[in-house]
């Protein structure tokens, strides 16, 4: 695994990068965790992954923001590694910022591989089935900024009230595959109505894993990563 630093605005943001081939950018999750995917053994095979750490966490400088300011932050990156376009893929947070950044700039970005994402919503039934489902949920320690996390969660719930949400997922020309993990206690109908929603969505199941499968089976996140970004070649 390689590394750089990219300076960006107000602040320099750590990026890792390994293999060879299509580039993909990793986007983990949280909002405000550090980049818990930055491993060669999780990477997609047959790719060159790149693997931003956020603004304001871990390595990387600068504090608190928006998903706007994390948007313009991979485009910095994606600008300053020399990639045209690239295929994103994003673990839970990551996939929903992965899902507005192909929306937004759909020159951008190739194909959308979201992993366990939550989808654009504050449903209420959805967040009690989550809180209920803690307890039995596999603990994976992983460091994170809580200062991040709220500015985040903040704009994320500002971007799910926009009254042009809907029609920019209904016209976004980006392929998507959305997976969910068949033992997550987060229910996956948000990313499923989304992945019938958009124009090229496809949503499907990976069995017998929780939602940090990454940790708990790594040979299968990164068989189902590297299926996953191999099939939008």
């Amino acid at each position: 695994m390689e590394s750089r630093t990219i300076r960006a605005a107000t602040a320099a943001l750590h990026v890792g990068m390994t293999g060879h081939g299509p580039d993909v950018v990793v986007l983990t999750g949280g909002p405000g965790c550090v980049q818990y995917l930055e491993r060669d053994d999780l990477a997609p095979r047959g790719h060159r992954a790149w693997y931003p750490e956020p603004r304001g966490v871990g390595r990387s400088g600068g504090g608190p923001h928006t998903m706007e300011q994390a948007i313009a932050d991979l485009e910095t990156v994606r600008a300053a590694a020399g990639v045209g376009s690239w295929l994103v893929v994003g673990h839970s947070w990551g996939c929903d910022l992965g899902l507005r950044y192909a929306v937004e700039h759909p020159e951008a970005v190739t194909a959308l591989v979201g992993v366990a994402g939550r989808g654009p919503q504050r449903d209420r039934t959805w967040s009690e089935a989550y809180e209920a489902g803690r307890p039995t949920e596999p603990k994976v320690e992983i460091d994170w900024v809580p200062a991040v996390h709220a500015a985040l969660g903040a704009s994320f719930t500002e971007w799910t009230q926009r009254p042009d949400l809907w029609r920019g997922l209904a016209t976004c020309e980006v392929p998507m595959h959305f997976l969910a993990a068949g033992d997550d206690i987060r229910p996956s109908w948000p990313v499923e109505q989304v992945a019938a929603l958009v124009p090229h969505g496809r949503f499907s199941t990976v069995p017998g894993v929780p939602h940090d499968f990454w940790f708990t089976h790594p040979e299968v996140w990164t068989e189902t990563i590297t299926y996953a970004c191999t099939a939008f070649q």
